[in-house]
This record gives C-alpha cells, structure tokens and sequence, in this order.
C-alpha cells in the first residue's frame, strides 16, 4: 500500500494546486501547494541554492547564477552582478528544514511601494515524497488597483515551484 501512494504521489507530482486565495483593491493572496518526489530535508537544502533553479526570465540580470538567499534572521534574498545589486527580500525567519518567511515586494512590485510576506513550507508526506506550500500575501495601494496582479504574480511563483520541482525530477531519477 505504501509504494501505491507513493507512486500515485510522484505520478502526481507534476501537478500542482495554485491560485490566487484572495484579491482587492488594497492587496492579495496566492498560495501553491506542490508534491515532490524527494524527501523535505533534501527539498529545503535545493530551495537555499536559488541561483540553481530560479527562472533567469525572472531576474533582473538574466543569470538565475546571481541568485542567492542567506537562511538567517536578516539574511538577504539578493542577486548581484559585480556591482549591480538587488535586494528581493528579507529572510525574516528561519526553521530548518520546515519553513522559511521572508517579506519584500518582488520584481516590478518593489517600485510599486507594495509589500509582502511570504512563506515556503517543506512538509514530509512520507520518507520520500514532500509537500511544499508558498503563501505570499501582498498589500499596498497602486490606482488602478491591485486584483489584475494576482493572477500574473500567481503564475510566475508557480513557474518557480515547478522550475525548484524539476530539480529532483531529474536529480531522483538519476540515482
């Protein structure tokens, strides 16, 4: 029975639930939950290395490589090109292995004056199979409103759970 989910897991693996939980005028909410066929530790330690899977098309230099995030209280979710910096976010807390919070606006957000608090969460489904859960709530004000946003900053964190997932899609099958 316990290989039967688990193979229903990682068929199911390419699949994800993502939408957008809430949306208004002032701000929104999008969480997306994925199965991926590796165990959390393993999951949590490929999420730290940023630079190896974050979308290059979504970064502000064009190479995931200048991507990193420091795992610490205060640590900077940042990418730096020589002497081309950006700070993304703020690592505002930190459990090993379970969780990572950070808070910022992303990309064209920053310039907006929107802010944000958002949440990866690495949860074990069984010895090899984990759950990881991205919430990210965003608020400010912006004229025309911020519920056209949600959708398109819903689609480009799904983007980046599913570039994080292939990771182990071709790292687990390997071995």
């Amino acid at each position: 029975m316990k290989s039967l989910i688990s193979f229903i897991l990682i068929l199911t693996s390419a699949t994800s639930f993502a939408e957008v939980t809430s949306s208004s005028a002032n701000g929104f909410s999008v969480q997306i939950e994925k199965s991926i066929p590796t165990n959390s530790q393993k999951l949590y330690q490929q999420f730290l290395n940023i630079g190896q899977w974050w979308d290059k098309d979504h970064t502000w230099f064009g190479k995931a490589e200048y991507m990193f995030l420091q795992p610490k209280a205060g640590g900077c979710f940042c990418e730096i090109d020589g002497d081309n910096q950006v700070w993304h976010m703020t690592v505002t807390f930190v459990k090993p292995n379970e969780e990572v919070r950070m808070t910022g606006g992303l990309g064209p957000l920053q310039m907006m004056g929107l802010h944000g608090g958002m949440s990866w969460k690495f949860s074990s489904i069984d010895e090899q199979n984990s759950k990881l859960t991205l919430t990210y709530n965003v608020s400010g004000y912006s004229k025309d409103g911020l519920e056209s946003l949600a959708p398109i900053v819903n689609q480009v964190l799904q983007l980046q759970v599913d570039k994080l997932a292939a990771k182990f899609n071709k790292t687990e099958s390997s071995h």
